[in-house]
Parts: C-alpha cells; structure tokens; sequence
C-alpha cells in the first residue's frame, strides 16, 4: 500500500525538500503541495490524502486553522505538525 501526502509549507524549499524526502521512499507518494492552509484546504477537497505535512506558521490561513477544518470530517487524513520558528 502507498501513503499519499501531502506536504504544506509557505517556504518552496522546505516543501520542496520535505516532497524529495518522501517521494524517496518506496510506499510514500507525495500526492500534492501547498502554501497555506486555504490552499491546502482546496487541495484536499480535489485529492485524497493519508496524511498531511504541515507548517503551523503560515501567511494568511495558518497551518492550525486548517487542520481544525479539515480534520472535523470523519475521513480526514492524519495530520503531521511542523514548526521552523527560531524563538529567540
């Protein structure tokens, strides 16, 4: 069996590293990217996801909005949170 993704992240190289990552491996399948959580939330009306790798920060619909919206429909996908903010 194959796990779709799909991998979130306002920041193209951060996304795009993570989709090399995971489409590496043999029974992961990088089914989608997105920039921000309203993006993701079209994306994943249109494809079918096990699992979504997402920022939490975010410009204009954060990773946590998102998550809250998506997740409330019982066949939504697991959700891994990611979080690149240096608190200083």
């Amino acid at each position: 069996m194959t796990v779709r993704v799909v991998v979130v992240d306002d920041q193209a190289l951060i996304s795009g590293g993570f989709a090399m990552l995971i489409q590496a491996q043999d029974n992961l399948s990088v089914v989608g990217k997105a920039g921000d959580g309203a993006e993701a939330l079209r994306l994943l009306s249109r494809v079918r996801a096990d699992v979504v790798v997402m920022d939490i920060r975010m410009p204009g619909m954060d990773g946590v909005t998102a998550k809250r919206i998506f997740c409330e429909s019982a066949d939504s996908p697991e959700v891994l949170v990611l979080n690149t903010f240096r608190h200083q």
